[in-house]
């Protein structure tokens, strides 16, 4: 996969682990921050981590959008209307962004397995509403847990894919199965993101009951990825 990816909320545990899993893959990842401090700190810690050649930069949120070709959007629900509107001038037209979002009510203040209402009906349509028509969108990777990001051993979950946009679904496939164990599997159009994201607070909460971090989900039947 060619061209520059840039992680939006990169400094948060979610967007680490992804930044480090596909520095490690030989991806070009640029971490964005509000604090672009931070974005570098942190960018050079996982740039020791994953290795010698590993190429991971810091920047702030902006100037990260505005040199890549995917953005991955990893920000809490509660801070997205705001950093959409934030990014509205810098968005290219041959963009394409990842939205990894969950309404958890977590993001404000409530339980982290119970979910928030979203008028449009799941936060990447609500992302699809704020972000400019020639963008494309695929949502994604909501189902990873951090933990699992960060070890390195292979992640065993298969992970949906929802799109109403071929290119954006194939781009987004192509960097899920960059990290090793997961496998992406087509999910239909964007709406069904509604669906998928509801699957995370069920996982943390299977989580929370069994004491574990690793919780994730397969489905059988299905054939691989370009079968």
């Amino acid at each position: 996969m060619a061209g520059k990816i840039a992680i939006v909320g990169g400094t948060g545990p979610e967007g680490s682990g992804l930044a480090y899993r596909w520095a490690k893959a030989g991806l070009d990842i640029v971490i964005g921050s509000r604090d672009a401090a931070r974005a570098k700190e942190v960018a050079a810690t996982l740039r020791a981590r994953a290795g010698a050649g590993a190429k991971i930069d810091g920047a702030d949120n902006a100037a990260a959008v505005a040199q890549a070709e995917i953005v991955v959007l990893t920000v809490p629900f509660a801070g997205v209307v705001a950093l959409l509107k934030q990014l509205k001038a810098v968005w290219k037209p041959e963009q394409i962004v990842i939205d990894t979002t969950v309404p958890l009510a977590a993001t404000v203040g409530g339980s982290p397995t119970r979910m928030l209402g979203v008028w449009q009906g799941s936060a990447a349509e609500q992302t699809r509403e704020l972000l400019p028509k020639e963008i494309a969108l695929a949502a994604a990777l909501q189902n990873l847990g951090a933990e699992l990001l960060m070890a390195d051993t292979p992640v065993d979950c298969d992970v949906l894919v929802c799109s109403d946009d071929e290119r954006a679904k194939s781009a987004a496939a192509e960097l899920v199965e960059k990290i090793p164990g997961t496998r992406a599997i087509n999910g239909g159009k964007l709406e069904n993101a509604r669906i998928v994201e509801s699957i995370t607070a069920l996982l943390i909460g299977l989580n929370i009951r069994h004491k574990v971090h690793s919780a994730g989900i397969r489905f059988t039947g299905l054939p691989a990825r370009g079968a």
